[in-house]
């Protein structure tokens, strides 16, 4: 008993001190209050209708989960030598190559497989991105159930 009145007291110490050194910042005249630093990077605001927080679509397809993450593989490690091209400097047989792994992935990781790409600062060829924007697209929205027959 005698331990639960010294914790009662040092928290009732504490909460006076904390507005003791309160009253006294306010009479010296530091009311100005802290800014936050602008983050490093803006992330895209994403629309309320696209993720609701019901399905784990949005967390497992979101930018925040990329940063969380190391790249993953998806038996494409020869598209390693591709990294930090621009997108419009690839040869036919390249987009080839690109466009074979790009159908031999599953549906459901597709999305996955982009992310992996963008994470290892591998472009996909402008000739493709069309073309995977409106699959990755079409994949998300019959996952939440918008994309109707």
């Amino acid at each position: 008993m005698t331990a639960l009145y010294i914790l009662l007291g040092i928290i009732i110490f504490f909460f006076i001190s904390l507005i003791i050194n309160n009253y006294i910042q306010r009479k010296r005249g530091n009311t100005q209050e802290r800014e936050t630093p602008e983050p490093l990077f803006k992330l895209p605001k994403i629309q309320e209708e696209e993720c609701c927080g019901k399905y784990e679509t949005c967390e497992k397809d979101s930018l925040i989960a990329a940063f969380a993450t190391k790249a993953e593989y998806f038996d494409d490690e020869e598209l390693d030598r591709f990294a930090n091209r621009p997108s419009d400097t690839y040869t036919a047989e390249e987009v080839d190559e690109f466009r074979e792994i790009f159908y031999t992935v599953l549906d459901e990781e597709k999305p996955r497989w982009i992310r992996s790409l963008s994470m290892r600062q591998i472009a996909v060829p402008d000739e493709m991105r069309d073309e995977v924007l409106m699959i990755v697209s079409d994949l998300r929205a019959a996952k939440t159930g918008k994309w109707k027959n």
